[in-house]
């Protein structure tokens, strides 16, 4: 029988290590599309129409058009909304 040993430090950098790949599996959903219409987009953010445009007009938020839809990078969405986010005082 052929023994190993790990060390202390091993441990805990496999333990970091299964952590983070936990923490990426748990923070998007599995069944997110790259790519999310303006419905989509104000349902998550919580914001009308006009102030969807407004983020479009005023650079805040990419968009890609195609025809008559709106497309926004669901990465794009996730970056807006951590850019953005504040520490509780």
């Amino acid at each position: 029988m052929h023994v190993e040993l790990i060390t202390k430090q091993d441990f805990i950098t496999m333990k970091t290590e299964l952590i983070n790949e936990l923490k990426n599996l748990f923070q998007k959903p599995l069944d997110q599309k790259q790519w999310m219409k303006s419905a989509d987009v104000m349902k998550m953010l919580q914001c009308s129409p006009g102030t969807l445009q407004n983020l479009r007009i005023n650079g805040t938020l990419p968009f890609t058009k195609i025809g008559g839809t709106t497309y926004y990078a669901y990465n794009d969405v996730m970056n807006l909304l951590e850019k953005n986010k504040k520490n509780a005082a």
